[in-house]
């Protein structure tokens, strides 16, 4: 068993070496405070994140920002209707030596790196997004009968437009149980869009600086690993997941009628691993019931869906996950 002193001196250089990796990059992403302490979260728990949000938002320059300052090699693709597996994969290639002698040589693709950037992920055909199935769970890739490894680490960090529909082909739920977590991107307050402005559309931008290593990032993802949950907090994580499943026993009303499918057990997994890197970087040694509640949304709400009344109603699925959240935190509510 490790020294309990060791693992608290570990966890608080961990804690201050992300307080400068935070303001690092804020300085690029301007007021966005909760999207990056997500974006965060998903990288210490060495997991993927879905950011969905409007063009214009920061989104690109989140990520560039994030491959800076973590120390990690990133690649860039567009997903549009005509990309193909291999554009993404990689491929091989036949090659003549001067010899005359053919052989074939296998080109990476961009998947082939450290953080790779899914722009509009949903713009691509569902056999192009199966290609990245493989390289999130497993973190390799099957070319021409061989596995070829990706990392560690290995993160993808997709986008996504909320509204523009047309020509996009819905993710399937397989791929979306792949993502940690789904961080919605909103529109700045005044406050911070005049600081955006400011800071934007001078003559010098602001610039990251590094602050991992990728080593160092694993070894942090390592460290998480080994912070403890307490008992009551892992009973309210299965109590949060279990509560979502429309045919488990003991479920609200409100749930069994309208939840057409719930999260399976890689969100208690999930949840399990977010309260954890929401406490580091709020500067604790443990999680407790409020990291639990404040990361119930990002976590579940990607992980489950309405039946077709309750759409059709107009029920949203952040208010149901919000009104049951806040009935299992109720004082006295059943553990």
């Amino acid at each position: 068993m490790s020294d309990p002193a060791a693992l608290v001196a570990d966890i608080e250089a961990l804690e201050e070496k992300l307080a400068r990796a935070r303001a690092s990059i804020n300085r690029r992403f301007i007021g966005q405070e909760r999207v990056v302490d997500l974006t965060l979260a998903a990288l210490l728990c060495g997991g993927h994140a879905l950011l969905i949000g409007l063009p214009g938002l920061g989104k690109t320059r989140l990520v560039e920002t994030l491959s800076t300052v973590m120390g990690l090699h990133g690649n860039r693709i567009q997903f549009t209707p005509d990309l193909m597996p291999a554009d993404i994969l990689g491929s091989e290639v036949l090659e003549t030596a001067p010899d005359g002698t053919r052989s074939f040589r296998f080109v990476p693709g961009p998947v082939f790196c450290q953080l790779l950037m899914a722009d509009e992920i949903n713009r691509a055909s569902p056999r192009t997004q199966s290609a990245l199935l493989q390289a999130m769970q497993e973190r390799m890739v099957t070319v021409a009968g061989r596995d070829r490894p990706l990392g560690p680490p290995f993160h993808v960090l997709a986008t996504q437009n909320p509204i523009e529909q047309e020509g996009t082909y819905p993710l399937p739920e397989a791929q979306l149980d792949r993502f940690l977590v789904q961080i919605d991107v909103d529109y700045p307050d005044r406050d911070t869009e005049r600081d955006i402005l400011l800071a934007t559309t001078g003559v010098e931008d602001a610039r990251a600086a590094p602050v991992f290593t990728a080593q160092e990032l694993i070894d942090a993802q390592t460290l998480l690993r080994r912070m403890p949950v307490g008992e009551a907090v892992v009973e309210m994580i299965l109590d949060l997941v279990r509560a979502f499943r429309p045919e488990e026993p003991g479920v609200s009303e409100r749930v069994a009628e309208t939840v057409a499918w719930g999260p399976g057990p890689r969100a208690a997994q999930a949840l399990m691993m977010t309260v954890r890197a929401r406490a580091l970087l709020q500067g604790r040694l443990a999680p407790n019931a409020e990291d639990v509640i404040d990361m119930a949304r990002p976590v579940l709400s990607h992980r489950m869906a309405l039946d077709f009344a309750a759409r059709a109603r107009g029920d949203r699925l952040a208010e149901l996950i919000d009104e049951t959240v806040a009935e299992l935190a109720r004082p006295g509510a059943a553990a």
